[in-house]
């Protein structure tokens, strides 16, 4: 049974092969197809910061897919002088910067540094110096767009010193996700007054008017001017819209073509890692098709640019509080598996950006199986699998689509148990990220399953001990997992995250391994 179960799934993947490709969008009717003149990619490095080699050796495999820029999203890991505060423990050297950025300009990659300005400024909001500048004094993700005079001092510094420390034409000024708009009794008067489209577009002028002032262009997120255009006309028309895409259907934010008419540039980002994935579960499928359906359109549409995300974390974080609110530690909510799991994600948008017809993932997952691992076909087949398994996930303790934790388990273990039984013949350390993924995942599941058992109405003390049998042996697999994790990502992430990481990975597993102990 269990045979024929994965070998229908392999017939079903074989057949959506030639299956016909369609365009999930509308073309513009006068749209014609042109190459994009920004092939870029963006670093995400909120967590999971890569060490100086690894940046080396990561940029200079995108020069050679064929990328002219990367965005760097340095969060608290850019080395400010005269706002050294903001760096945190991780954070590189301005002399590492200075050699990076050399590096790329030798590679023929420019490097855009990406501050946010408005919105995900928790890592700037947590320190007692910046707090004034709080949209609400405890949700710590925004600025209060009111308070113009102290912010343009503070950004015209933050920006001036990353204009000396990178040569690109362009500061990427962040802008999106500022939920808390008209929040509080200062903005929710302009907004009542003016509307939040003049609220946001008055902040984000005086933030693109500073890097203006520098000699370089303005680049930020398109999704709040989307939803709120009536102002738009005001910015700078140096101003480029990123108009970030990762799988759902075209202008989901608003009317795109709106904005073009007014004369802005506007760049695509689709996604090889963001929401909901997780270190257990990557939707691979979503993203390949995203790829897929997205790069053409922007294409098609007189998008100039294409910058690839590849999103860490979800940039929502649990705080550690102290009297007022003052952030003692902040950690972040959702982590994804490393980026160096992700080369095929990379080499599939490479591709997508040298043709102008669409990719077929499917064909180019065979492909990159058999030419970047020396796999057969059956083995390419079985890679194939894994990557298009079902990411589904447990919300309130239960499958959102299976019967019981039981089945997903089951479900999984016949495309794991495949995964595992194969040998690439080149590349080894690149798919031994791939089993690890697959081990992570059912390790999860072996854990999330005991804590259904726990959280059953059925549940009773009686239990305990076998329930802490089975949490024994799911700590001993976490503790090898964790090994094998750093192993691979060593010398990638530094040292000190490598360890947080796994530490967090297996304290759901501690704390209800100290809970039942209890019950004894």
């Amino acid at each position: 049974m269990r045979c024929n179960y994965f070998f229908s799934l392999l017939l079903i993947l074989s057949l959506s092969i030639v299956q016909p490709f369609s365009l999930n969008a509308q073309v513009p009717v006068n749209a014609t197809s042109k190459d994009f003149k920004v092939k870029g990619f963006h670093l995400d490095l909120r967590i999971q910061v890569m060490t100086p080699k690894a940046l080396k050796k990561f940029v200079k495999e995108l020069s050679e897919f064929g990328m002219n820029t990367l965005v760097m999203e340095y969060e608290a890991t850019y080395p400010f002088e005269k706002h050294a505060t903001i760096a945190n423990e991780l954070s590189y050297t301005r002399g590492e910067i200075q050699d990076f950025v050399a590096y790329c300009d030798g590679l023929g990659i420019k490097v855009i540094p990406l501050q946010q300005s408005l919105g995900h400024v928790e890592y700037i909001l947590r320190n007692p110096r910046y707090s004034n500048l709080k949209e609400d004094r405890k949700d710590i993700s925004q600025l209060c767009p009111m308070k113009t005079e102290e912010s343009k001092k503070l950004f015209t510094e933050l920006f001036s010193d990353m204009a000396q420390m990178h040569n690109s034409d362009y500061i990427h000024i962040g802008g999106d996700e500022t939920r808390l708009l008209g929040h509080c009794p200062l903005c929710a008067k302009k907004v009542e007054e003016e509307g939040k489209s003049k609220l946001f577009v008055d902040y984000m002028t005086m933030m693109a008017d500073i890097v203006v002032s520098l000699g370089k262009k303005p680049v930020m997120w398109a999704d709040i001017i989307l939803k709120h255009p009536e102002a738009a006309k005001e910015l700078p028309k140096e101003t480029i819209f990123v108009d970030w895409n990762y799988g759902w259907r075209i202008n989901h934010f608003g009317d795109v073509p709106g904005l073009q008419e007014l004369g802005f540039t506007f760049w695509g980002a689709p996604a090889i890692r963001s929401h909901p994935d997780n270190w257990y579960v990557t939707d691979w499928k979503t993203h390949f098709k995203n790829q897929k359906d997205f790069i053409p359109y922007s294409r098609t549409a007189g998008y100039e640019g294409m910058i690839m995300t590849s999103w860490s974390t979800s940039g929502v974080y649990g705080f550690n509080w102290d009297v007022n609110y003052d952030v003692v530690d902040m950690v972040q909510l959702r982590n994804t598996y490393p980026l160096s799991a992700f080369r095929i994600s990379i080499a599939s948008y490479a591709q997508a950006l040298k043709t102008k017809e669409p990719i077929h993932p499917e064909k180019f997952i065979l492909d990159y199986g058999k030419n970047h691992f020396g796999l057969n076909d059956v083995n390419a087949q079985q890679l194939l699998a894994f990557l298009y398994a079902s990411p589904e996930l447990i919300v309130n303790g239960k499958p959102t689509k299976s019967k019981n934790i039981a089945e997903m388990k089951a479900n999984f273990a016949l495309v794991r148990n495949q995964l595992n039984k194969i040998k690439p013949k080149q590349n080894k350390e690149e798919f031994a990220h791939f089993k690890l993924m697959a081990d992570l995942r059912m390790h999860y599941l072996d854990f999330k399953e005991v804590n259904s058992e726990y959280n059953s109405t059925d549940f009773s003390v009686d239990q305990t001990p076998e329930l802490l049998k089975k949490l024994d042996q799911i700590l001993k697999e976490g503790k090898e997992l964790g090994k094998r994790f750093y192993d691979l990502n060593e010398d990638f992430i530094y040292d000190s995250e490598l360890k947080e990481q796994n530490e967090l990975r297996i304290e759901p597993i501690t704390v209800l391994y100290n809970r039942l102990a209890k019950l004894k």
